[in-house]
């Protein structure tokens, strides 16, 4: 077992997870699970244990916590369940795990995503939030321990595939002029701000291109999800906001791509399909199959490009505002925009009510400096209120 590559998978039951363990399926020479961790689906997660056999699993909620317990020892197995918050960041900063998979969606997957960073695992990182709230206690956390960092969000993983060999975040020292950002566009690319009034939480989450969980399906649907990116980019590369551009790619091929200075522009292209950049960040610097079709380009036969529409997406321009502003503005922004998601996919408010109450809450919470984990976390905690007492109104 020792030549095993040991993981913590954090958000097992949700999209990137279910990919993770599909990719790790096809090679079990290579790959051992220690703990597996959901908010509260005790059905999937006791599949998932019975496939897997980790030493760990966790739930958040202690009812489902309980009927996992009983299940597993009904089937005879020795998982140890846990329960909790805290019990997120033990099973990410565990001697024994090497790697972990930060893919619980929001800010509840920051603090243990930084513990491990702290404990200087290898992070595969799907939850973007942890460079949006807190990007310099996280990277500098990972400069500390000596941490490897693996972007797992398609686009990112497509620039540090194509970024030169040994880039060390000056964009300038590396030839770099430009990050090139691709986009869908969602399902609302082409409808307009008229049609946009009465759009229902199904029609936000028909993503055309990607299966993914509905609160990041939202996200890509107001193009939040890209101003998150662009948030993330910043903080990955070293780049300025100015430095990052968005492209809108209905396709879905090109994942992202780096322009240098001689002309040149590098892209990574392939199938929709996250278990791609999963299998290259779990095998870095190797390459692994990953049970996805090669890219016909004769099938797809076009690309198309085009500049991001900032009157039809707000929430786009907002993140570009908030990068610029910097402190605590970011977490504010993704505060207040979980808030707004969770409000529209219960049908209490409506799809442009989304930028408009991140809007209120950055007018009405003031910025300050990121000092500490505490700052953000009070910074989240006050858009949160902010938030609640704009749907209140």
């Amino acid at each position: 077992m020792s030549q095993h590559i040991r993981l913590t998978v954090l958000g097992s039951t949700g999209s990137i997870g279910k990919s993770t363990l599909d990719v790790v399926a096809r090679h079990p020479d290579r790959y051992r699970i220690i703990a597996l961790t959901a908010q509260q689906q005790d059905e999937l997660l006791f599949e998932q244990c019975q496939r897997f056999q980790p030493s760990y699993a966790v739930l958040l909620d202690e009812a489902a916590s309980e009927r996992l317990r009983q299940r597993l020892a009904a089937a005879g197995l020795e998982t140890e369940v846990l329960c909790g918050a805290a019990a997120l960041e033990r099973v990410s900063t565990l001697p024994e795990v090497d790697a972990v998979m930060a893919a619980i969606v929001g800010a509840a997957g920051m603090p243990p995503t930084l513990a491990a960073a702290h404990t200087g695992k290898k992070i595969l990182l799907a939850n973007k939030e942890t460079l949006v709230l807190a990007g310099h206690l996280f990277m500098d956390a990972v400069r500390h321990s000596g941490s490897a960092l693996l972007p797992i969000d398609s686009e990112h993983n497509a620039i540090f595939q194509v970024l030169p060999g040994g880039y060390a975040g000056d964009m300038k020292a590396g030839g770099i002029s430009k990050i090139l950002l691709t986009a869908s566009g969602g399902p609302f690319r082409n409808t307009s701000l008229e049609q946009l009034k009465d759009v229902t939480p199904e029609q936000a989450c028909a993503h055309p291109n990607w299966s993914m969980g509905r609160k990041i399906s939202v996200d890509s649907a107001s193009m939040m999800n890209k101003g998150l990116e662009v948030i993330e980019a910043h903080w990955l590369f070293n780049a300025s906001a100015d430095d990052i551009q968005v492209v809108v790619h209905p396709q879905s091929v090109i994942h992202s791509m780096v322009q240098y200075v001689d002309g040149s522009v590098l892209a990574q292209l392939g199938n929709p399909d996250m278990r791609t950049p999963i299998a290259y960040a779990l095998a870095w610097p190797e390459r692994i199959e990953a049970g996805v079709a090669p890219l016909d380009l004769f099938a797809i036969a076009r690309l198309d490009f085009s500049a991001p529409d900032f009157t039809r997406f707000p929430c786009l321009a907002l993140a570009y505002q908030a990068l610029r502003a910097g402190g605590t503005i970011p977490a504010l922004l993704n505060a207040a925009n979980e808030v707004a998601v969770a409000a529209f996919l219960d049908r209490e408010i409506a799809f442009l009510d989304i930028p408009r109450l991140i809007e209120a809450v950055l007018g009405k919470v003031a910025r300050t400096d990121v000092n500490t984990l505490q700052d953000v976390l009070d910074a989240d905690a006050a858009a949160r209120v902010a938030a609640q007492e704009w749907i209140a109104r």
